[in-house]
């Protein structure tokens, strides 16, 4: 036997003589201070609440036992229930139930009373956590050995550990076990039947269940009718759901939460604000996560200030809301393009005491650079800094973006080496890298793009290797090779970069293949990378190589309604096949708008009019002629 540490002053005349391998070295210090303590007393005797937490402290089964037999050898000491509870619970933990049933055998004689109901309840639970159904149900046996008549809260731990593993199981044992031996189960029975046939989505049985609570002496709580409100909410039932809540007698909190959480879930708006305000009225104040849904949805369409106004109305009421509930508004604000009312929110949940974190400053820098604030958003990226509040990947990639987006390449160029001087760098995530890409795209450095593209390499070795056979295969006319690379690159949820896009569409429009063409320039906008004017024009151009001249005035129209700036490379092959075709109204119109924004037709649209205008007689005898001349003398004017 070890000795005790001379700063231990248990004064213990016989614990010298113990034969024991428990090393009390290995007592948690914090136990030893309260045994420790309990020296000062003239008995000396640990409480029971002291040697059950000893036991349950130990990391293995030997030790808790050593532990056990060490403290039933102390002087004026003898175990309890609670001692004997907490050593079969850590028995059980290892699965030493040869060892619980020998301590259960001997209870009687050595404590002079059998297993009380919570001893055998830490059992049933043992075995439960050990997929041990059969020795589950055995418990009962047991129970009636040492107490004659299981008591009902030895029923409920067994139907509880029942109805997790097997409904139909649990059923079975209420019906044989429960109910036809007298048993009257109490509400926490009923509770555990229907949080099973919740669970495994028997609805109907549910039902069932709560039409026989309601004939029974036990009727159905409040607890009760949520657990159901739930189950049909998760599958879809909502409007069932709420029928069911004006049979609640007390409907509570948690009722209103599940239901106003299931009607944001599925976008019905009114329901949900008709329910809100009902829980108001009733007394009731949602919870921060149903509140979050709320102001989504509610952001979600536009309706921010009625999202605000909820807002203050649950503070007012006592409710702490948390970051979320706030970046969830501001965002709703950024999304409106009031992104200075965002800001201003950030200051108002400062002064109340709700920090910001990453997420808040990352949307606002969002909102900046959408709405093309670009030095606002630099004020925010800075000020992260000031409050001590950490870059992380999101906030580079959206400043890079938005930078590279309004063609700030060199801000951008700065904003990347910061993020790969950080610690966690890009994170093998290429998205800063595109739209870097895009940025010289929109600059139309494609020669520099191309240097960067290579400069990638050693960080994203397969995405470029995969990028450059691409490009090199639409060098060479073959596009079905390069479509190849493409679908694998995308399948395995690769980005392609904007050159990508470029290159493919170009050539597919050069192999006459239209349909695809548009079909990879919708994708390539979906991805964020709005085609420049160059890229339009060559989609443009091939429509009208193949006499698809309705496309390209259609595609000309949402160009302009994107904010995209035509030139005279969009209209030039426009104009040129509807000479070709003898459209002359329409060739003039479209050379009106040219001149009208001040684009200078080439030489060759020039040739084109005039010569289909030389071929119609009635055209050069109207004035329409002498407008496009002073247009163009206008132009050369100014």
């Amino acid at each position: 036997m070890p000795k005790l540490p001379h700063s231990w002053s248990w004064r213990l005349s016989a614990f010298s003589s113990i034969e024991t391998h428990f090393d009390i070295k290995t007592l948690p210090s914090f136990h030893l201070r309260l045994l420790s303590s309990s020296s000062s007393s003239s008995l000396g005797v640990p409480s029971h609440e002291h040697i059950a937490h000893l036991i349950l402290d130990q990391k293995s089964a030997e030790t808790a036992l050593q532990t056990f037999q060490w403290a039933s050898k102390l002087p004026n000491f003898t175990h309890s229930q609670s001692t004997y509870r907490a050593l079969i619970h850590k028995l059980c933990a290892f699965r030493r139930f040869n060892t619980v049933k020998e301590l259960l055998d001997e209870m009687p004689t050595s404590l002079g009373v059998p297993p009380d109901e919570d001893i055998l309840v830490t059992l049933v639970r043992g075995l439960g956590r050990a997929q041990m159904i059969r020795d589950v149900i055995k418990v009962l046996d047991l129970a009636s050995r040492f107490n004659n008549t299981p008591s009902l809260k030895i029923f409920n731990s067994i139907l509880d550990v029942l109805v997790k593993e097997d409904i139909d199981l649990a059923r079975h044992f209420y019906r044989k076990k429960m109910m036809s031996t007298g048993v009257q189960g109490d509400d926490y029975t009923y509770g555990i039947l229907m949080k099973g046939f919740c669970l495994t989505n028997r609805i109907a049985d549910a039902f069932k269940l709560l039409q026989l609570m309601k004939s029974s002496p036990v009727k159905p709580n409040t607890v009760i009718y949520n657990t159901l409100l739930h189950a049909l909410c998760k599958n879809g039932k909502v409007g069932r759901a709420r029928s069911l809540m004006n049979e609640m007698e007390d409907p509570n909190d948690v009722t209103f939460n599940v239901l106003i959480s299931s009607y944001c879930k599925e976008e019905k708006l009114v329901q949900a604000l008709v329910l809100l305000e009902k829980s108001f009225t009733m007394g009731f104040v949602p919870d921060v996560i149903t509140l979050t849904k709320v102001l989504k949805i509610l952001c979600n369409v536009g309706r921010v200030a009625e999202a605000f106004e909820i807002l203050e109305r649950v503070e007012s009421k006592g409710r702490v809301v948390d970051v979320v509930a706030y970046n969830t508004l501001i965002k709703g604000y950024c999304r409106i393009a009031k992104v200075k009312l965002g800001q201003r929110l950030l200051k108002e949940m400062e002064h109340k005491g709700c920090l910001p974190n990453a997420d808040t400053y990352n949307i606002l820098i969002s909102g900046f650079c959408e709405s093309g604030m670009l030095d606002s958003a630099f004020d925010m990226f800075n000020e992260m800094k000031t409050d001590g509040i950490s870059w992380n990947f999101v906030t580079y990639d959206t400043l890079i973006k938005g930078l590279c987006s309004a063609r700030r390449m060199e801000d951008g160029f700065k904003i990347l080496e910061l993020m790969e001087e950080s610690k966690g760098g890009s994170g093998g995530r290429i998205s800063p890298y595109n739209s870097m890409l895009y940025g010289l795209y929109k600059e139309n450095l494609l020669e520099e793009a191309l240097e960067f593209l290579y400069r990638m390499k050693n960080l994203f070795p397969r995405a470029v290797d995969r990028s450059f056979r691409i490009l090199e295969f639409c060098e060479e006319g073959r596009v079905e090779d390069a479509k190849r690379v493409y679908d694998q690159m995308t399948g395995e949820g690769g980005v392609p970069g904007v050159l990508v896009y470029d290159c493919l569409i170009r050539r597919f429009c050069l192999e006459g293949c239209m349909r695809e063409a548009v079909e990879l320039m919708n994708e390539m906008i979906g991805c964020g990378y709005f085609p420049v004017a160059s890229t339009f024009n060559v989609v443009i151009s091939g429509f009208c190589t193949h006499g698809k001249l309705g496309s390209a005035l259609k595609l000309m129209e949402d160009m302009v309604g994107r904010g995209c700036i035509l030139d005279g490379g969009c209209y030039s092959p426009l104009i040129d096949a509807f000479c070709r075709m003898g459209n002359t109204q329409k060739a003039v119109m479209l050379l009106l708008q040219m001149l009208q924004k001040r684009i200078i037709p080439d030489d060759l649209t020039w040739d084109s009019v005039l010569l289909c205008l030389g071929k119609e007689r009635e055209w050069l005898k109207s004035k329409k002629i002498l407008h496009v001349n002073s247009l163009l003398q206008w132009i050369i004017e100014t």
